[in-house]
This record gives C-alpha cells, sequence and structure tokens, in this order.
C-alpha cells in the first residue's frame, strides 16, 4: 500500500528522503595510490608501470589475452574500426539506441554507419535485423551491451562468420557482465570499454581495447602509440595515428576501481533481479528482458519501458512525479542516433564518409518508439543500495500505480 493518499508530485510526502549512494565511491586504497604515482615521478605510460599492470588485470578478467589502455572509450572504438582495416566506402552496422561514440567513431574511420533497429524486449540490437542489413560493402558490426545486458553474441557471430566480418564489442555499459559463464569483451574480434566517470569502473575519463586476436591487438597498440612498431626506432612510425595512451594517474585510480568491481557488480546484478520481479507486477512497467543467455548483467543502467496509456501522461510527467518520490529516473536517449542533426544534415566534417540512406527517409519504428516515450532508465549507483533501497523503489513505483488518476491534470 502506498505511504500517502497524495503524489509527492502534488505536496504529499514522498516515499524517499535519503540519498542512495552516491558515485564514485573512493577511499584511502585510491588516495595511497594517487601519491605513490605522484611521487614516483612517472607519470606517462612509457615510463609507469600503472597502466601495463591494469592492461593486463582487465584483460584477464575478461577473458582476453590483451588490453591496450587509451584515453577514452570513443578512441577505443575507433582504434580498433582502424585496426580492423576499415576506410572509405566500408559499412559498419551499428545499433540507433546508443551515446553518439558508436555511431561518430565509424564516421571518424571514413566509413559509412548503418543503423539498425533493436529489440524492444533487450533494447539491444536485432540480430534478425542485422542479418537482412549487410550488403557487399559490409566489413564490420559494433554491437552495444546496453546498460550491461549482453547481446545475443552466438548469433551475432555467426553471422560475422558467415559473412566474414569484424565483430567489436561496445563494452561501455557492461564491466563484467557474462554471456553464458563468458566475460563479454573478448566473444567479439575486439572489445571497447569506457572508464568515463559515469561509468561502473571509472578513473574520471580512460578507456580500453581487448581482444585475443594477436594480429588485431598488434595493430591496436600501434595505433594508440604513434605508430611505433615492437623493435622499431622511436621516431619510426608505421600508420596513421596519434598518442592515444591512457596516463599512470587514471592506471592507479583503475588499479584501485578494478579491486571494488566485482563486488559492486555482484550487489548491482542482485538488486536489479529483485527490482525485475517486484516492478514486472506493476501495470504498464516492463523491465529490461534478461535474457537466458546472462550469466551475470553489469547495469550500468536499470532499464524499463512505460506505458502512457496504462497512465494516462506521457513519460515526462511520470518520472517527474516518480522523481518527487525520491526515485531518480530519467527518459534515457530521447533522440535516435540516425535522427541527431548531424545524420540528418550530413556534417561530417572533413570526413569523406556519406551515408547512402537518407537518414531522413529511414524508419526505425521500435526504437522510435523507444525515444519517443516508452524507454527510461535508473543510473547504477541506485543499484549499489540495500534491499531496503531496493524496496522504497518498488513502492515509489507502486504509489504512481495506486494515485496514477490523479496524475492527469
Amino acid at each position: 500500500m502506498c505511504m500517502s493518499n497524495t503524489l509527492a508530485i502534488h505536496g504529499g510526502a514522498p516515499v524517499r528522503t535519503a540519498a542512495f549512494p552516491k558515485w564514485p565511491i573512493f577511499g584511502d586504497a585510491e588516495e595511497k595510490a594517487l601519491i605513490e604515482t605522484l611521487r614516483s615521478g612517472k607519470w606517462g605510460k612509457l615510463d609507469g608501470d600503472q597502466v601495463r599492470t591494469f592492461e593486463k588485470r582487465f584483460a584477464e578478467y575478461h577473458g582476453a589475452k590483451h588490453g591496450i589502455g587509451v584515453v577514452n572509450g570513443t578512441v577505443s572504438l575507433r582504434i580498433a574500426l582502424m585496426a580492423a582495416g576499415i576506410k572509405a566506402g566500408d559499412e559498419v552496422i551499428i545499433p540507433p539506441y546508443s551515446f553518439l561514440a558508436t555511431a561518430t567513431s565509424v564516421v571518424e574511420a571514413n566509413a559509412t554507419p548503418v543503423f539498425v533497429d533493436i529489440e524492444r524486449e533487450t533494447f539491444n540490437i536485432d540480430p534478425k535485423k542485422v542479418e537482412a542489413a549487410v550488403t557487399p560493402r559490409t566489413r564490420a558490426i559494433i554491437i552495444v551491451h546496453l546498460g550491461g545486458l549482453p547481446v545475443d553474441m552466438d548469433a551475432i557471430m555467426a553471422i560475422a562468420k558467415r559473412h566474414n566480418l569484424i565483430v567489436i564489442e561496445d563494452a561501455a555499459h557492461a564491466h563484467g557482465a557474462m554471456y553464458k559463464g563468458r566475460k563479454v569483451g573478448a566473444i567479439g574480434h575486439m572489445g571497447s570499454f569506457s572508464f568515463q566517470s559515469s561509468k561502473n569502473l571509472n578513473s574520471g575519463e580512460g578507456g580500453i581495447i581487448t581482444s585475443n586476436d594477436d594480429t588485431l591487438a598488434e595493430a591496436c597498440r600501434s595505433i594508440h602509440n604513434c605508430g611505433r612498431i615492437a623493435g622499431g626506432a622511436w621516431y619510426e612510425h608505421h600508420v596513421i595515428s596519434a598518442n592515444y595512451r591512457l596516463g599512470e594517474f587514471a592506471g592507479a585510480m583503475l588499479n584501485a576501481q578494478f579491486d571494488r568491481l566485482d563486488e559492486q557488480t555482484r550487489t548491482r546484478d542482485e538488486n536489479a533481479k529483485y527490482l525485475d520481479a517486484k516492478l514486472a507486477k506493476i501495470p504498464g512497467i516492463t523491465p529490461q528482458l534478461r535474457t537466458a543467455d546472462c550469466t551475470r548483467g553489469a547495469y550500468h543502467l536499470y532499464l524499463f519501458r512505460y506505458d502512457a496509456s496504462v497512465y494516462g501522461v506521457p513519460r515526462a510527467k511520470y518520472l517527474e512525479a516518480l522523481s518527487k518520490e525520491g526515485i531518480p529516473a530519467v527518459g534515457g536517449y530521447l533522440i535516435p542516433l540516425y535522427k541527431q542533426p548531424l545524420f540528418l544534415q550530413r556534417r561530417f566534417g572533413p570526413y569523406s564518409a556519406c551515408n547512402p540512406v537518407d537518414c531522413n527517409k529511414l524508419q526505425l519504428p521500435v526504437v522510435d518508439s523507444i525515444c519517443a516515450g516508452e524507454g527510461a532508465w535508473i543510473y547504477q549507483s541506485v543499484l549499489l543500495g540495500t534491499r531496503q533501497d531496493m524496496d522504497d523503489i518498488v513502492r515509489a513505483f507502486e504509489k504512481v500505480y495506486e494515485l496514477r488518476s490523479k496524475l492527469i491534470d
């Protein structure tokens, strides 16, 4: 039963006034690591051992032979595409429900992004539609484990094998997520992770490329280090490249934060499963479908779908009511990538990529409806709370449902 017969948005007592866990979480370990790095005088990757240590730990954790630390997740995608040999005229299949970098990295590799619709239940790219989008120009697929829910990788890898395509896992949301018992990031040919400040493992900024392919890993290593190669001279540069190396202070932070990752991931996963069971019973609210293949979700986002027909008000009004009850929820991506101004107006700057499909005419109905009014999410730090915290979330959802008629002006 609800705590009050008046919604907080109308002046009633909110379900919750206490704060949820703050992000980032840090302590003496991070302070010690940063001070030791400062005093070492070895602040760059070429001189120190923090980044090298982290690359090895993170790669092994995700079942990869190689890890190449870079300045951010966007760059990790771009480098992976360059290492795969993507060039002008090539096509790369991507989902339209993701952060901008998933698409712009393709443009910055001078290639054409081909947008493929998502599954309504999972928010992930639809493998059936991926196969239909393959053309003679297709060279790669970037999948996104949206919110930390693994994509159907068996289906994607089978498509890639049939058409000789490179698969890059955009795992910016998916640190420690598991698909059929395997951690993501090393199931495809390359994986891309972000350590931006909101991410489940963070150093403020940063990223990493993971791979089990020796040739691709060496190419990534060269590109991120000014085109140098093993055994070459310092001022000997073999490929178009730049200095994309991750710095030692970020490496120190990541080594300290990494020690927290597994426990935090288990907590998020357990709390998300608890919420799934409770919220699925509330009419008009459908949690992101956790597939049978998902051994463990990373839950960078707790995603759900909202049915306005049940509540009689648009998503924004519903989420405002929920937030007033003390539960921070947002509408997620409000614009599909293919409807971003830069794609509608083809503002590709110096890059020659030119999408042969007019995005003004492209129709992807599932992502359109998700962005327009169905999609919503709660950020990962909330899932680090206690079971009582999760019960507060449930009570707030229940209260808004029970008093839904009063939402209508």
